[in-house]
């Protein structure tokens, strides 16, 4: 299970950087993965790569996230939340994501 969600963390963070990278900063982008501990951090990685962690981050404490909130927000919310749908393809069964863009390529381009 930690294999399966640590590929599903993967996967959060290269559609947050393709995300992140196309559009900029955006209050939408980031409330997708305001969920989880996890996944704040995948997308938080994501944007610190691309010069916008500042922004995600002050937008997550402005919705009130704190440093200690590890225990994801459905599973205080909904206590049935193990025989939901939603959790299992969220948590571990998050399917392979393509970026779009080839962020090496980019980053040789730019130096050169």
């Amino acid at each position: 299970m930690v294999l399966m969600d640590g590929w599903s963390r993967y996967q959060n963070y290269k559609r947050a950087k393709d995300q992140f990278f196309e559009y900029g900063f955006r209050k939408r982008i980031a409330a997708n993965y305001i969920i989880s501990k996890c996944q704040r951090e995948a997308a938080i990685v994501a944007a610190s790569e691309l010069g916008l962690e500042e922004k995600v981050s002050r937008y997550y404490e402005h919705c009130g996230v704190k440093w200690y909130h590890y225990v994801p927000y459905f599973m205080v919310k909904d206590p049935f939340f193990l025989f939901r749908k939603t959790f299992w393809s969220r948590t571990f069964l998050e399917g392979n994501y393509t970026p779009k863009f080839n962020y090496k390529k980019l980053q040789l381009e730019l130096a050169s």
